[in-house]
């Protein structure tokens, strides 16, 4: 469906070099290679293809994308492939969607330390979800689940916070039966929270025992160990916020909702509003006043500035696999699940793990792909030349 409104590669395009320029040397490696990506997707910076017609004459021209993670329009097309290719891995249960957020004390100092606050932040909840669900008390299962790291609140400010996307059961200790939480209740999310809090920040103190923080501008105190042990006890007397929302009712529906979370970017295209004498309009939702939508305008260089606070460190993944979901042991782990949840009928052997995983087809199997025809006047077939791409400055 078309839109009338800006773009985020517009908005770039337009300010990055005023932005990139007033803030100069300090302005981050990864964030300028960002920048450049968005401003040159699908322009013939980056070259592309003609597809032409030898009867009619008829061309038309594709860019190439940038393919950045951080691009919102790259990372609508991922999304559909990656989503996808998960449908083959959904169980037949419930899914519940379960949130671990860091309190907001805590986000500047992430800011500070990004690769090391992300994967801790990964590493305490998915610990605290594999030992709660481990618990005989609560469940007494191993269980698996996509975790999805998200960085950004509606206004474009710091807020991590951790998606997770959990099967309703898990297997049993000796791998003989599938166990299921009770219906509608996974895990008890004040055991979860407490759980966390103590993994997260014992991790942050053994963080800092190894001289691996950094602090800045209005954090430098903090780097006194007496100051920062004084930080983190307060944190410590609060409650972290962990919530569950209601399981999915059906495999349909947790693929939409792991399209929601996977690809998704600090802005999406749609939300953008206009574009006018330098300040951005764009919809946000206040969670703090009955989700109500909300318009807000920022600066250009502003605007920027925020969106750029969600660059993550260079190679670090966001999605991750954990428990019965890990990458390695993934395909043995669903069949031997599925195969628990639906057993066969009586006086057959249950189906070897290797049944239930999905035939590969070799490349003779595959038909090649029909030619495409020429969209104007039908009859031959489009013929492909490459495009190449002009010179770009990315400095």
């Amino acid at each position: 469906m078309s839109r009338s409104g800006p773009e985020l590669a517009e908005i770039v395009r337009r300010y990055g070099p005023a932005y990139r320029s007033a803030v100069g040397a300090v302005l981050p490696l990864e964030h300028r290679r960002v920048l450049a990506a968005i401003e040159a997707c699908r322009t013939a910076r980056l070259g592309g293809h003609v597809d032409a017609c030898d009867t009619c004459g008829h061309t038309a021209i594709s860019y190439n994308s940038c393919r950045n993670r951080h691009c919102p329009k790259c990372q609508a097309s991922a999304r559909s492939r990656w989503v996808e290719s998960r449908r083959a891995e959904l169980l037949p249960v419930p899914y519940f969607h379960v949130v671990f957020t860091l309190p907001a004390p805590l986000a500047e100092l992430a800011l500070q330390n990004k690769r090391l606050f992300y994967g801790l932040l990964l590493s305490a909840a998915s610990r605290t979800l594999l030992t709660i669900a481990a618990d005989p008390k609560h469940l007494g299962a191993r269980i698996g689940f996509l975790a999805v790291l998200h960085t950004w609140g509606q206004n474009l400010l710091h807020h991590p916070h951790l998606h997770c996307i959990v099967p309703g059961g898990g297997l049993s200790p000796d791998r003989r039966r599938w166990i299921a939480c009770r219906p509608r209740f996974f895990l008890p999310v004040r055991v979860l929270s407490r759980l966390f809090r103590r993994v997260f920040l014992d991790g942050l103190a053994a963080a800092s025992r190894a001289g691996r923080l950094r602090f800045f501008g209005s954090l430098a105190p903090l780097a006194d160990p007496a100051a920062l042990a004084a930080f983190t006890a307060s944190l410590g007397r609060i409650e972290w916020v962990v919530y569950a929302k209601p399981p999915s009712v059906g495999p349909e529906h947790v693929l939409t909702y792991l399209g929601r979370y996977t690809h998704r970017v600090a802005l999406s295209n749609s939300r953008i509003l206009s574009l006018d004498d330098g300040a951005v309009a764009f919809r946000w939702k206040d969670y703090r006043h009955a989700n109500r939508q909300r318009v807000m305008t920022l600066d250009a260089g502003e605007f920027l500035r925020r969106f750029l606070l969600h660059v993550l460190p260079r190679g670090f993944s966001r999605i991750r696999h954990y428990g019965l979901l890990a990458n390695r042991h993934r395909a043995s782990n669903l069949a031997l699940c599925r195969a628990l949840l639906t057993p066969p009928p009586s006086g057959t052997d249950p189906p070897a793990p290797e049944d239930s995983r999905p035939s590969v087809s070799s490349d003779t199997d595959t038909p090649p792909p029909a030619p495409r025809l020429c969209p104007v006047c039908h009859h031959a077939p489009l013929r492909r030349r490459p495009l190449l791409p002009t010179p770009w400055d990315t400095s």
